[in-house]
């Protein structure tokens, strides 16, 4: 049997995912708190994707684990297959931890980039991008939104570069 050098593997996961954040729209919230955005999160509005296809009264839980890093936890409910899902993953800052710029994974060691864009001085609201212009999510803390600081959100969104009409 032939032995196989994995060194290349081990140094190309890491790199890998610190790229992932590369390509992400520019902008992240400074000063962060990262302590006053824990907790529950309803998502208004999204650009939709495959992992949040079909899904309404979609939540985002955030706390502490013991290593420092957050924990996430995605649920919603799946209206075609009758069934609320659930995901759990781990987010950790790319650097400082005062500035909103994160990498979250739920899939083992590969890690997708998460950018709190704006937020309000309460964070009762957040526009959060992920990886690239595919990615755009409005958040808030009630199930709903005052109609201007959603309005606010998507200027700014459309300003970078997002299609807004891909919002569900």
């Amino acid at each position: 049997m032939k032995n196989l050098n994995i060194m290349p593997l081990l140094i190309a996961i890491p790199l890998l995912s610190l790229s992932a954040c590369a390509s992400i729209p520019k902008g992240a919230v400074t000063p962060f708190d990262v302590n006053k955005y824990l907790g529950v999160w309803y998502e208004i509005a999204r650009i939709d994707f495959r992992f949040e296809k079909d899904m309404s009264n979609v939540t985002a839980t955030y706390s502490l684990n013991s290593d420092n890093t957050i924990k996430v936890e995605n649920k919603g409910y799946n209206y075609v297959l009758n069934e609320w899902k659930d995901v759990v993953g781990k987010a950790r800052f790319v650097k400082e931890k005062d500035v909103a710029k994160l990498k979250v994974s739920f899939f083992g060691p590969f890690y997708s980039c998460y950018n709190v864009l704006a937020l309000d001085p309460d964070y009762k609201y957040a526009l959060v991008a992920g990886k690239s212009l595919k990615y755009l999510w409005i958040l808030s803390r009630e199930s709903t939104i005052p109609e201007e600081v959603k309005a606010s959100y998507l200027d700014i969104a459309v300003k970078i570069g997002y299609n807004i009409n891909s919002l569900t």
